[in-house]
């Protein structure tokens, strides 16, 4: 593991301050969680995950992009697989309990119709060798710019559009490449009285927000020990190749809520650390939350 916490700070600090531009909702759940004194400010939220979507092609995808984050220090844990979806993810556990987890998922291209598999190798063959091969990844600020690149040209609505009919997830990576998809707020260390996903989902909804619904607004393990919430990708004014323009889905906020361990269940709630939860992610749970770009939630926002 790399000693590099200053440059994994300027990675990720460049993610969320672009992430927070590009999602209103981010300061708007922050401004609601300040008005009802839950924080101070957006420092005090500790953040679960972070979630990134990518193409699966030879140059491209997960073992790309995971090298980025595996040399600041992350370690590749558990696969996990979508198949009504055609997603490949794994997780990474953080080299220090500051820094959130990292989930990476993948679209099975190859699992395509032909047509889908000709419109997206159109744009991921203009990248003809691993990208991040080419960086130096101990060059934080060049890391932080190619995270905000764009990897292929921009598409034409024509493109998007196909591309959605068969896999939304595909024409939303297609459009936003590697921009981060979300980042959530751990509710399990809030003040009582927001400290579960169903307290926290009642705060959101009377403050406004719209959340994701697919398999019930509260996602919750088999274990019954890892519950999750999202807000609904807000519509965003996109610009397409030749001047087109046209409102499709942006990124969202997430909400999980991490119980505590049967064998660490007696320990004062002062006590209690991050390696006394549960631990990593499920698939129904991410499987649901995928659906917060999704036109079946995001007409719900509109």
């Amino acid at each position: 593991m790399l000693n590099n916490t200053n440059g994994l700070d300027q990675v990720l600090g460049g993610l969320m301050r672009r992430y927070k531009e590009r999602v209103p909702d981010v300061q708007g759940v922050i401004n609601a969680m300040v008005s009802e004194g839950v924080i101070r400010d957006g420092d005090e939220i500790e953040n679960d995950h972070i979630a990134f979507r990518t193409m699966g092609v030879p140059q491209l995808g997960i073992r790309s992009l995971e090298k980025i984050f595996l040399h600041y220090g992350y370690k590749r844990m558990e696969h996990y697989f979508f198949p009504e979806k055609k997603l490949d993810a794994y997780w990474y556990a953080p080299p220090a309990e500051k820094y959130p987890r990292i989930f990476i998922s993948e679209l099975r291209v190859k699992d395509l119709s032909p047509e889908a598999q000709r419109i997206i190798t159109s744009y991921t063959d203009e990248v003809t060798a691993d990208p991040v091969g080419q960086l130096n990844l101990d060059d934080a600020e060049a890391v932080d710019r190619f995270l905000h690149s764009g990897l292929w040209r921009t598409p034409s609505l024509q493109d998007f559009k196909a591309l959605a009919k068969e896999s939304e997830y595909a024409a939303w990576v297609i459009y936003n490449r590697y921009y981060l998809n979300h980042f959530t707020v751990s509710v399990h260390n809030l003040k009582e009285g927001y400290d579960t996903i169903p307290l926290f989902n009642a705060f959101l909804e009377r403050n406004g927000f719209v959340l994701n619904d697919a398999g019930g607004k509260m996602k919750t393990s088999p274990d019954g020990l890892l519950s999750q919430s999202s807000t609904v990708a807000r519509m965003v004014l996109a610009g397409f190749a030749g001047g087109e323009q046209e409102m499709i889905a942006g990124s969202y906020v997430e909400f999980a809520e991490r119980k505590v361990k049967e064998a660490f269940r007696d320990l004062p709630k002062a006590e209690i650390k991050r390696e006394h939860r549960r631990e990593g992610f499920e698939a129904g749970n991410a499987d649901k939350i995928f659906e917060s770009t999704y036109s079946t939630q995001t007409q719900k926002a509109i």
